[in-house]
């Protein structure tokens, strides 16, 4: 297994998640209490000019976290900040990116980025590790 403090820059963390499902977005509607309708009602996603449902931006957001789930061990995500360049539609495949971009004392400061099945960036960001 990786250990964190000693990725070099340039080192990566990916892993690819299963398609984006309808329950997905239902369940995170309940447990996060946005129940927008674009993001679980196909005739809502489309009166509001949408091709279809989308994934809530947060839920997005939130998964980049399970790249750093495995090391909690080793710390913990100090800072988060993303921007959101793209949407996120049912049945997408979304792979999840860190790369290592400064190392800092107990400080690694990550780029990160989903990219969906057609290698485009629906998120991108840093991430900002401290280790313990």
């Amino acid at each position: 297994m990786t250990v964190l403090k000693q990725l070099s820059k340039g080192a990566s963390l990916e892993t690819t998640l299963k398609a984006v499902s309808r329950m997905d977005l239902i369940k995170y509607s309940g447990s996060s209490g946005d129940f927008n309708p674009i993001h679980t009602i196909d005739e809502e996603a489309k009166k509001a000019g949408l091709p279809g449902i989308i994934a809530h931006g947060m839920w997005t957001m939130g998964n980049l976290a399970k790249l750093f789930t495995p090391y909690h061990e080793e710390g913990f995500i100090k800072d988060y900040q993303i921007r959101f360049s793209g949407m996120v539609f049912l049945d997408d495949v979304l792979t999840l990116i860190a790369e290592l971009d400064e190392k800092n004392d107990n400080l690694l400061i990550f780029n990160v980025k989903v990219l969906n099945q057609k290698d485009k960036d629906v998120v991108k960001g840093k991430i900002k590790f401290e280790l313990y």
